[in-house]
């Protein structure tokens, strides 16, 4: 079997189908790169692993710049992929841009959240890198990554990332920081705050007057979720947890399934954004 003239053939014919149909190239060039990635493992076990060499060689002349040694690898690891049959099935919907992000990650679980994470919220090759960067896997919980590898839905607090990361374009000396200037960073990039929190957060107001008694209240930031259909109370503090900062939390939530919940809603939520060793967790 002559190995090279079938990978030349096979992506040449690509090269060929992406000028032509552009609607579906993505899905073309994943399903050719699997398959020039069992043609590779499979030579590379006749004639050894010096044959990706060879052929990136002959294919750069021949066929395009782009076939280098290192795309050569990609494409076997593609299939090495799919072949242990690991991978999440919404895999197949991605693009080769995705998978050229995802292929340095060696645990398999890992892989499989982001490829999820990708198909379900439409991420692109950029979000995705972003959020590989951010370390989002690891800042997910130990309850959340083992409900992910049996298979089983997460609620709301499970996709909350601990620690959260608060944008600060502003340089502001987060070591001296205080309450309301933490909240400043946060409404300024609140967009990149819910997105720390997971999916389907609205915003409802900050300093949100409501009475307890003959005493007026502010809650830091009220959120309502439209998934889960709650209420989220989140207040900031800029020390460690105390047991004081429980209280007014839940203080603050009994006062909202009072007055705001409604009968179709879940009871109310509550997180206490706390400083610990200089970063932000909940």
């Amino acid at each position: 079997m002559n190995y090279y003239e079938e990978i030349k053939e096979k992506l040449i014919d690509n090269e060929i189908y992406e000028k032509v149909k552009d609607y579906s190239k993505e899905r073309n060039r994943v399903k050719t790169y699997y398959e020039v990635g069992e043609l590779l493992a499979s030579a590379g076990k006749h004639y050894g692993e010096n044959i990706i060499g060879e052929y990136s060689k002959k294919l750069v002349n021949e066929v395009g710049k782009k076939y280098n040694k290192r795309t050569l690898y990609r494409m076997r690891q593609l299939y090495y992929l799919f072949q242990n049959e690991k991978v999440s099935p919404v895999g197949t919907q991605l693009t080769w841009s995705h998978y050229r992000a995802l292929l340095a990650i060696k645990d398999m679980n890992k892989m499989n959240y982001y490829i999820n994470r990708c198909a379900r919220d439409n991420l692109s090759k950029r979000e995705l890198e972003k959020i590989i960067k951010e370390n989002e896997y690891e800042r997910l919980s130990e309850e959340a990554k083992i409900k992910l590898i049996e298979n089983k839905e997460l609620d709301m607090l499970d996709e909350i990332k601990d620690p959260i990361i608060i944008k600060n374009k502003s340089n502001v000396d987060t070591n001296n920081i205080r309450e309301k200037a933490l909240k400043k960073l946060i409404l300024d990039n609140l967009d990149s705050f819910l997105f720390q929190l997971g999916r389907g957060y609205c915003y409802v107001g900050s300093e949100y007057k409501i009475k307890v008694g003959n005493t007026f209240n502010y809650i830091d930031i009220l959120l309502y979720n439209v998934i889960y259909h709650s209420y989220v109370v989140v207040e900031l503090k800029v020390t460690e947890l105390k047991k004081e900062h429980i209280g007014q939390v839940q203080l603050y939530m009994n006062y909202i399934d009072s007055n705001l919940r409604n009968i179709g809603d879940n009871k109310t939520i509550g997180l206490i954004v706390v400083r610990e060793n200089n970063k932000y967790v909940i």
